[in-house]
This record gives structure tokens, C-alpha cells and sequence, in this order.
């Protein structure tokens, strides 16, 4: 277990007893968290403003909800857990018999002792989850039911950290802030993108990373019309969620499937030798379905181990902290590393000596690798870099038609253009 996975871990534990939802002061204190870690830009959109094809909903807070049998007990209570009220529950304060509560209430009989994770963002509704066991044990008789709750003009919350890179072209990296207590999805996806944040700060990349905090949906689309004059400087981007199980890692390929990232990432995880899945993008999931909207058309990939409801614990009281690991969330920032490494330095250059092979060893190309262990894969690299320079190949294509690694394939391109001969 790394330090950075206790940290990520202890994020996720923090976090996790928070009530969030796509608009409110869980979302705001779940940023005001983060914030601790990198320094983020909020932004506060209004209810009523126009997103695209949506409008900004009213915002919801929730101070408690219960449900109280006639000795006054709670038998379902908020305090214990933010699942137990369905998200964006208007107001309650009632008292009716337990025929008529049934109707309201939310269970999963498959799974008796687990509490579901529902929601009714845009019908206005009321209800409570709870495990079936806990309803099975309820006497008939009259229940108080209360739910203190406002639905009013606010706002949606959402934010962002930039990692300033060498060149105005950005990488966005995207999380879900709109789940209640639910570890995997997504306080895993937010640990995992706030670490990593941290890490390409302490480098010199060669693009800006545009790190995107915001709820699901909603959030995702009032940040694209937000930034719709802007978004030609995307070229990349990468939507993380359930990226702390113990499953193998998954990587959701972009609408058009031939983008940069996608490449990348097969790339990456084919030569890590990790076992992996790679799907086709589907338009059903994360944000990677907004972001690569046909107007859009985004080169943005989803990064997961086990996808959105692949395992049984997927909006349930299960997925807790004890659901997702440190060493899990450790893999999975460190595939991001490794693609964003790729990513920064994978170029097209143009051989400036095209005509036959130039001759290394008066240039101390070949003095430049002795003594190396990898010396002779070191050359056939620079042979390949200058054979493949041809202002159509990128890096990422040399190493994979020459099998070289890509680190190899990118220090050989260094040399050469440090001595002349290629040029981007």
C-alpha cells in the first residue's frame, strides 16, 4: 500500500458521510474538501439559466428526514445515511399508516440488508431507501414521515483546477460530484483526479490540464455551453469514475474511436501487460456521453475498473469505503500517468536529412549510447524515428509498428532533434 493510496483512501473515507446531490451545500462542501488538496475555481450558475437543451433546476438542500414509529423511534434515519432519502425528496411532514408509506419507500429484495441509492431530480416526489430486512420488521400501524427540505431558486456548483501546461491546447479531465455516500462511484473517480492534479502540477507538461468537477449530466452540459467559444482548444480529455474496485481496468473508447486518447490508452494498457478491457463507446454511461455529443464530437474516453452497474454493490449502501482499496485507486492513477505521459510527448516530426540514412556517429548519436543496456533497441529506435518522420507519423505510430517501447522511441526522438535532423 503507497502513501499516496492511504491518501486517496483517507480523501475517499472524508468525503463519503456528505449528502451530495446535483445541486447544494453537499456539493459545496464536497469542493471546499478538494479545494484542500488543489486550489479550484467555483462557479455558480444560477436556477432558470439556459444549458444547451437544459435549463439550471431549482437547488435542493436537506437538513434531516425520518421516518418514526408510534413511540416516536426512527426506524429509517437520514443522519445515519444520506441514501436513506431519495435525492431531491420535496418536503414531507405527514402521518400515514404503513399501507400508504409503502408506496414511498425504495428497497432491493435481492440484496435484503443493503440500501439502494435513488433519485428524482426533475419529478417532484418524496420517498426514503431502505434495507428490506428493516421493512419486513415494520409493524402495521401509523408512521410520522418527515422530510425538511427546501426546492428553491439557488444554484448549481461546479469547478475547476488548471495545470498550466506549455501550449494553450488542454486535456480536460472529468469526475462526478453528484452522488451521495457511494465510494466507487465517485469519491474513488475524485480522489483519483485530485492526485493526479497534484502529480502533473509538481511537472512541466506539455498541455494544460483542465481538471472538471461537477454533477453528472447536468453538470457536464452547463460546462460545455459555458465554454462552447472555447472548446476548439480541447484535444483530449478523460472522464474517470468507479476507479476503485478491486476489478480489472476498463477503458470506454471515445464516439469516434480512433482519437489520440483512445490510441493512447489501448497503447498503454496492451504494453503494461495489465489485465484489461477495452468497450466501444456506447452513448449511455458518464459524461464522456456529453462530451462526445455529435456537436461536440470530443476525443474524451472513460476510464473505470468495473464500469457503471457491472458489480452488484454499484448504488447501494455496499459500495462504502471498505468497497474500494488503496492499492485499486493506486493502479488506476498510475494507468492515467502513463497515458498522459504518452500524451504530452507524443509529436510528428519531419527528418530534415530524408535522403538515405544520415550518418549518426559523426554527430555522436551512437557515442550518445554506449555503454547502455538497451543500446542496440536504443538505435533501432533512432532509425525508426527518422525512417517514419515524415510529418504523418506520431511517436505513438513508430513504437507501435516497431514494437519499441515508447519511451525508448521517445528519448531516441529527443536526440535526433537535439542534433538537427528532425524537426516538429
Amino acid at each position: 500500500m503507497t502513501a499516496v493510496g492511504e491518501e486517496m483512501h483517507a480523501l475517499v473515507e472524508r468525503l463519503y458521510p456528505l449528502c451530495r446531490s446535483i445541486t447544494g451545500d453537499g456539493v459545496r462542501a464536497t469542493l471546499d474538501i478538494v479545494g484542500e488538496y488543489v486550489p479550484l475555481q467555483v462557479h455558480e450558475v444560477p436556477t432558470g439559466t439556459q444549458v444547451l437543451d437544459w435549463t439550471v433546476p431549482q437547488e435542493w438542500n436537506i437538513r434531516d428526514a425520518y421516518i418514526a414509529d408510534g413511540s416516536g423511534r426512527r426506524v429509517v434515519d437520514f443522519a445515519e445515511s444520506s441514501l436513506h432519502v431519495l435525492g431531491y425528496s420535496v418536503p414531507v411532514s405527514r402521518t400515514m399508516p404503513l399501507s400508504e408509506l409503502r408506496a414511498h419507500l425504495h428497497t432491493l429484495p435481492e440484496h435484503p440488508n443493503w440500501v439502494p441509492y435513488r433519485t428524482s431530480y426533475y419529478k417532484p416526489e418524496w420517498g426514503f431507501c431502505l434495507a428490506q430486512e428493516t421493512l419486513d420488521a415494520l409493524p402495521d400501524g401509523d408512521y410520522e414521515v418527515r422530510v425538511d427540505s427546501t426546492l428553491a431558486d439557488g444554484h448549481l456548483t461546479y469547478a475547476e483546477h488548471v495545470v498550466p501546461g506549455q501550449v494553450a491546447d488542454e486535456v480536460i479531465v472529468s469526475c462526478h460530484t453528484c452522488h451521495p455516500s457511494l465510494a466507487n462511484d465517485n469519491l474513488a473517480g475524485i480522489a483519483v483526479a485530485t492526485f493526479l492534479a497534484r502529480a502533473l502540477a509538481r511537472e512541466t507538461p506539455y498541455y494544460t490540464y483542465r481538471f472538471i468537477y461537477a454533477p453528472g449530466t447536468i453538470g457536464a452540459i452547463t460546462w460545455l455551453a459555458r465554454n462552447a467559444e472555447r472548446i476548439d482548444r480541447v484535444k483530449h480529455g478523460l472522464v474517470l469514475a468507479c476507479a476503485g474496485d478491486s476489478g480489472q481496468l476498463t477503458y470506454k473508447q471515445s464516439r469516434r474511436g480512433d482519437a489520440e486518447i483512445d490510441r493512447v490508452l489501448r497503447h498503454v494498457l496492451a504494453a503494461s501487460e495489465r489485465p484489461h478491457h477495452i468497450n466501444e463507446f456506447t452513448p449511455y454511461g458518464y459524461d464522456e456521453r456529453q462530451y462526445c455529443s455529435p456537436g461536440f464530437n470530443l476525443g474524451v474516453g472513460s476510464l473505470s475498473r468495473t464500469p457503471y452497474a457491472g458489480y452488484p454493490e454499484y448504488h447501494t449502501s455496499a459500495d462504502n469505503p471498505d468497497f474500494v482499496s488503496p492499492e485499486a485507486m493506486t493502479d488506476t492513477l498510475a494507468v492515467c500517468r502513463e497515458a498522459f505521459a504518452v500524451l504530452d510527448r507524443n509529436r510528428r516530426y519531419l527528418n530534415l536529412s530524408p535522403y538515405g540514412e544520415p550518418q549518426l556517429g559523426r554527430r555522436g548519436l551512437y557515442d550518445a549510447l554506449g555503454g547502455r543496456s538497451d543500446t542496440k533497441q536504443a538505435q533501432m529506435a533512432m532509425l525508426w524515428v527518422l525512417n517514419l518522420s515524415d510529418g504523418e507519423h506520431s511517436l505513438l505510430d513508430v513504437a507501435q509498428r516497431s514494437g519499441l517501447p515508447f519511451d525508448t522511441v521517445a528519448g531516441a526522438a529527443d536526440a535526433l532533434h537535439e542534433a538537427g535532423l528532425i524537426k516538429t
